[in-house]
C-alpha cells in the first residue's frame, strides 16, 4: 500500500500540468532544466519496487520461509538507503531547481523584449510561464511596467487598475511552484522511510521467531 501511494504521489507530480507546461520548454536549442524530474523519477522506482518487495515479504510470512524474508529485510535495506541519499541530494538541490527554472524563464524574457524575438520562441516561452504561473515579469517593478506596455506578453487583465494590482512576480511563482512539490515530496519520502523501518523491525522480529519454531 505504502509503495502504491508513493507511486501514486509520483505519477501524479510527473504528470501535474504547471510543470510540464514549464519543464517541456526549449528556448532555440536550450531545453529548460529539468533536474526536478530526477527526484521523481527516483520517487516512481521507489513506489514500485516497494510493491513487488511489499509481495515478497507478504508471501514470506504466509510460507514462513526465513529466506524470503531476509531477501525482503535486504531489500528494504537497500531501498532505504537509496530514498536517503536521494533525500540527502533533494536537500542540496532544492534550491537550485528554482534558481535554474528562474534563469530559464529571465533569458527567455529578454529574448522576448528584443526586436529579434520573433526569429525564436522566446515570446511563447514567455507566455506560457505566465499563463500557466498567472505572472508577469521577473521581479516586483518589471512586473507592474511591463503590462502596460507589453500587453501581449502577460495574461489579459480586464482593467489598467487590475493590471496594476494583480501582475504578480514570476520568480515569486517559479519558487512557490517547486518549493510546494518539493515540500509533498519530502512528507511522502519521510513516512515512507518510517514505514520501511517498522517493516525491517517486524520482518527480523518475525524471521527469528519463525528460526525459534523450528528448533523445538
Amino acid at each position: 500500500l505504502a509503495g502504491g501511494i508513493i507511486l501514486g504521489v509520483a505519477l501524479w507530480l510527473r504528470h501535474d500540468s504547471q510543470t510540464t507546461n514549464i519543464l517541456y520548454l526549449q528556448l532555440g536549442d536550450k531545453q529548460a532544466p529539468n533536474t526536478f524530474y530526477v527526484g521523481i523519477y527516483i520517487l516512481i522506482a521507489v513506489g514500485a519496487v516497494m510493491m513487488f518487495v511489499g509481495f515478497l515479504g507478504c508471501y514470506g510470512a504466509i510460507q514462513e520461509s526465513q529466506c524470503l524474508l531476509g531477501t525482503f529485510f535486504t531489500c528494504l535495506v537497500i531501498l532505504f538507503a537509496c530514498e536517503v541519499a536521494a533525500g540527502i541530494w533533494g536537500f542540496v538541490n532544492k534550491d537550485q531547481i528554482a534558481k535554474d527554472v528562474k534563469q530559464f524563464y529571465d533569458q527567455a524574457f529578454q529574448q522576448a523584449l528584443m526586436a529579434e524575438s520573433e526569429s525564436n520562441n522566446g515570446k511563447a516561452v514567455v507566455k506560457t510561464f505566465h499563463e500557466t504561473l498567472d505572472c508577469c515579469g521577473p521581479d516586483n517593478a518589471i512586473a507592474v511596467i511591463t503590462p502596460l506596455w507589453r500587453d501581449d506578453l502577460c495574461p489579459k487583465k480586464d482593467s489598467f487598475l487590475k493590471k496594476l494590482t494583480e501582475s504578480s512576480n514570476c520568480h515569486k511563482k517559479i519558487d512557490e511552484l517547486f518549493s510546494g512539490k518539493l515540500y509533498l515530496i519530502g512528507i511522502a519520502a519521510i513516512v515512507v522511510a518510517v514505514i520501511m523501518i517498522f517493516e525491517m523491525i517486524l520482518s527480523m522480529v518475525l524471521c527469528c521467531g519463525i528460526r525459534n519454531s523450528s528448533v523445538y
